[in-house]
């Protein structure tokens, strides 16, 4: 009697099929040990290529989206969400959107400023450091962003060569301000962070914010004509000569921006911030990536190796932004 496998015999593979199985698993474990990243690089590549096609569409087909249209559309989604913290204040995206637009509107009231004009910016991490810049950022000024801790010469030489319009000046840095005021070009106008002023040729900023509407300022003055339009000008530190400015498109900023996105980072991070704002790596990865994602930011006046972990704890912080030196300041800090 013949069985079932006589009537039903099962199909023999093809010679060379055990042959390919071996050398796909032996492809496996020699991928595992000698390039165990590889998928994980790949991933990384076709996402970072994904988003360049993306920008390669937007200037084919002539749409402009810079990172200041996607922090005014979060701030219209997402208005309570926390943009910035700093000191322990909460800012929403609504409240940086709505004290841009007053900033926004002085300018446009006091000033005869014109939309491609320079304005220089010398102020410490704070918040209106940003609010001052995304409310220049909505008249289509180019924003010149100043290292604080260049003083005299060096610091004259940066606001000459980038030929600013007005110079915004933080409330804490008035005794560098008095040091370049009396050889700082006649034709620049001097507008101060404070309510009062004790030199008679300088505009004071505060009170005239507190007075001014929030509403928004005409799009078409904030409306780019091209990604490679010049926004904003950020400057070398200056250690072998002087400063020089980098003259930074609104690509450039998308690319920066794209940046904690592209290394995984989501809405829901917390990103610590404690390099200084005048710093690519702070305004244009940092800042520019928190709008990226539509995330949080905590804003640190400047870095502090002793608080920096006990901030992170405060502020249940995931995502942490360093250059240099600054993990071997951490690590070196008692346990």
């Amino acid at each position: 009697m013949r069985g079932w496998d006589d009537l039903y015999p099962l199909p023999v593979p093809p010679s060379w099929v055990p042959g390919a199985a071996v050398g796909i698993l032996s492809l496996h474990f020699i991928q595992k040990l000698l390039f165990p990243y590889f998928w994980a690089d790949l991933k990384y590549l076709l996402k970072v290529m994904t988003y360049g096609l993306r920008m390669e569409m937007y200037r084919l087909q002539g749409r402009v989206v810079t990172v200041l249209d996607k922090f005014v559309k979060l701030a219209e989604k997402q208005p309570h969400k926390p943009f910035l913290i700093y000191e322990g204040t909460v800012h929403t995206y609504r409240d940086v959107d709505r004290r841009s637009n007053r900033i926004a509107q002085v300018f446009l009231q006091h000033e005869a400023l014109k939309k491609g004009d320079t304005v220089a910016l010398l102020m410490g991490n704070e918040p209106d450091f940003i609010h001052v810049w995304f409310g220049l950022a909505k008249l289509g000024c180019v924003v010149a962003f100043l290292n604080f801790n260049v003083r005299f010469r060096s610091l004259l030489h940066c606001v000459s060569s980038c030929e600013p319009k007005i110079l915004v000046v933080g409330a804490d840095l008035l005794g560098t301000l008095e040091e370049i005021l009396p050889k700082l070009q006649k034709d620049v106008s001097v507008w101060i962070m404070a309510k009062d002023s004790t030199f008679p040729s300088v505009h004071t900023l505060l009170d005239k914010i507190e007075a001014a509407s929030e509403d928004p300022v005409p799009v078409n003055r904030c409306s780019a004509n091209s990604l490679k339009s010049a926004v904003l000008y950020i400057f070398t530190s200056g250690t072998t000569g002087l400063p020089k400015a980098a003259v930074i498109s609104h690509l450039q900023i998308l690319k920066g921006a794209a940046g904690l996105w592209a290394f995984g980072a989501t809405s829901e991070d917390i990103i610590y911030i404690t390099l200084p704002l005048y710093h690519s790596a702070a305004s244009l990865l940092g800042i520019g990536g928190c709008v990226e994602l539509g995330a949080t930011c905590v804003l640190k006046k400047k870095f502090s190796a002793s608080q920096f972990w006990s901030d992170c704890r405060r502020y249940n912080v995931t995502v942490i932004q360093y250059i240099g030196e600054l993990c071997r300041y951490l690590c070196n800090q008692p346990v």
